[in-house]
């Protein structure tokens, strides 16, 4: 901190001000401001003390910041700033008592106890209530420094969270599309030598969904409309290469598809639903997407013909599905990130023939 700092000497002049008036208006109460001599002496001894104390707590504060003394841990702060107020409290009352002595301005009984030789003890007495003041200044400028430390601390902290937590969403995002992407390729390279018209439209709905994609890349939430599009993108491709064995179903309330959703994140469940599920199935099955709200949740789910890795019941963990091999670990990861532990996750066999996967989205953290 400068010396020149505005808000430093702005305190300075409030503080010694507000110890001024204090004086003034006890001094005044008691009647002790009668005479002409008594208001001399007064403001020419006050005078003496705020100059004093100006000068040497502004010296308090340059030794401190000389020896670092706020950076050092707290048992050494505050016996530092103990010896250092009390240090400068003798200077201060030697300089006080010298200066009272030079214009005249000691009391009866502090100038016998001059005269008397007794001048250590004179010191010693004004050194006890200077010390009480010096106290008071050096307990106030460290607990603003302090408190502006945590505070700084506080925000340090919040900010690498930010910063750590935006970095972890682009690396899951980093994941989603690569894996999106190969799928999709795959799907193309099927339709290449069987049906080249199909698969140029084929690359045109890629085209499509990976411009869609790479806009969605720009937030961390869209809208479920906007969601549902790039999802009927990615099936229509699909569907090219299932043909008969690929059923589509939706069950989209009207009310959430304005709702804010993880991008690409319906898809992901989507895909999934088609690699664990439908791909696996001779006869080939339905995909059904649902959308409602439930409770202040936005229930998002994916319905598919399978079984749940050999399960005809029951529902399993996101863990457990993660480890099992359903790539879902992008949507438990987002989830997490995105609403800490307010959503949730599950994949379960909702009918024999059927697997859910189902997203709990609190609408008022969306």
């Amino acid at each position: 901190m400068r010396i020149g700092n505005k808000r430093y000497w702005l305190f300075q002049l409030c503080g010694w001000g507000a110890f001024v008036l204090v004086h003034l208006f006890f001094t005044w109460s008691f009647g002790e401001m009668e005479t002409h001599n008594k208001k001399v002496m007064f403001f020419s001894r006050i005078g003496i003390f705020i100059l004093t104390g100006l000068v040497l707590t502004h010296m308090m504060r340059l030794v401190i910041l000389r020896i670092n003394l706020l950076q050092k841990r707290l048992e050494k702060q505050i016996l530092r700033f103990a010896l250092i107020t009390l240090l400068f409290s003798l200077i201060g009352a030697t300089f006080i008592v010298m200066l009272h002595r030079r214009f005249g301005f000691l009391t009866k009984d502090q100038t016998e106890l001059f005269e008397s030789g007794k001048i250590a003890l004179l010191i010693a007495i004004n050194a006890f209530n200077v010390f009480v003041y010096y106290f008071i200044w050096n307990a106030i400028y460290f607990m603003y420094h302090y408190i502006d430390k945590s505070q700084k601390q506080q925000l340090d902290t919040l900010q690498l969270e930010s910063l750590v937590k935006e970095l972890e969403l682009k690396t899951i995002k980093a994941h989603i599309n690569p894996h999106f992407i190969f799928n999709a390729l795959n799907s193309i390279r099927a339709l290449v030598d069987e049906n080249p018209q199909r698969a140029r439209q084929a690359i045109t709905e890629l085209s499509t969904i990976l411009r869609s994609s790479m806009q969605s890349d720009k937030t961390e939430a869209v809208a479920m409309n906007r969601e549902l599009d790039i999802v009927k993108d990615y099936l229509a491709l699909e569907n090219m290469r299932f043909e008969d064995r690929l059923r589509i179903e939706y069950d989209i309330e009207e009310n959430t598809l304005n709702l804010p959703v993880p991008p690409m994140m319906l898809q992901t469940l989507v895909e999934n639903a088609i690699k664990h599920g439908i791909s696996k199935q001779i006869q080939g099955g339905v995909v059904r997407i649902v959308s409602l709200l439930n409770n202040n949740f936005h229930e998002l789910s994916v319905q598919n013909t399978g079984k749940l890795n050999g399960t005809t019941n029951g529902a399993i963990s996101e863990e457990e599905a993660i480890g099992r091999g359903f790539g879902l670990s992008s949507t438990t990861n987002r989830l997490s990130l995105l609403y800490g532990n307010k959503a949730k996750f599950e994949i379960k066999q909702a009918t024999p023939t059927l697997v859910e996967a189902r997203v709990f989205i609190p609408v008022d953290a969306a």
